[in-house]
């Protein structure tokens, strides 16, 4: 499991374009996209309780939605996307959380991680997307690592 450090923070945050604001138990980030005028805030909680069990949580607010991703695992960068892609992974199934610069979120749960290496062009593209979108986690995970 990885335990978020301040350098993890500060590479999410930069790659966000946003300063974080360390809450006590948590580090949370507002996005703001005028443009759109779209906002979101996200809350890392590194290694807390959950449960009988310790781990990341990953807690989105938007206008219309909360979104949470238990034990995540890992996280992934993209400085040309402008994202970050959260990963919990239990018994071979993946969930991803992407968060973007622009205020935007996707969630991806129980994605089976065998669509991420496989061929995209044979999938439907109701599972193509979450396949390609999960895809850049792919370089974290311990059983494909190439």
């Amino acid at each position: 499991m990885k335990v978020f450090t301040q350098k993890d923070i500060d590479k999410i945050a930069r790659v966000l374009g946003t300063e974080p604001k360390f809450k006590g138990n948590n580090y949370r980030f507002v996005l703001i996209n005028n443009e759109s005028d779209m906002h979101i805030s996200f809350e890392i909680y590194p290694d807390i309780p959950i449960g009988k069990e310790t781990g990341n949580l990953i807690s989105v607010y938007s206008p219309c939605a909360h979104l949470q991703l238990h034990f995540c695992t890992g996280y992934v960068v993209s400085e040309l996307l402008g994202e970050v892609t959260f990963i919990g992974e239990c018994g071979g199934k993946l969930s991803g959380l992407i968060i973007e610069k622009g205020a935007g979120c996707s969630l991806f749960c129980n994605v089976d991680k065998e669509i991420l290496s496989g061929d995209f062009t044979t999938l439907g593209p109701e599972i193509m997307l979450s396949g390609v979108a999960l895809s850049l986690a792919e370089e974290i995970l311990p059983d494909t690592k190439k």
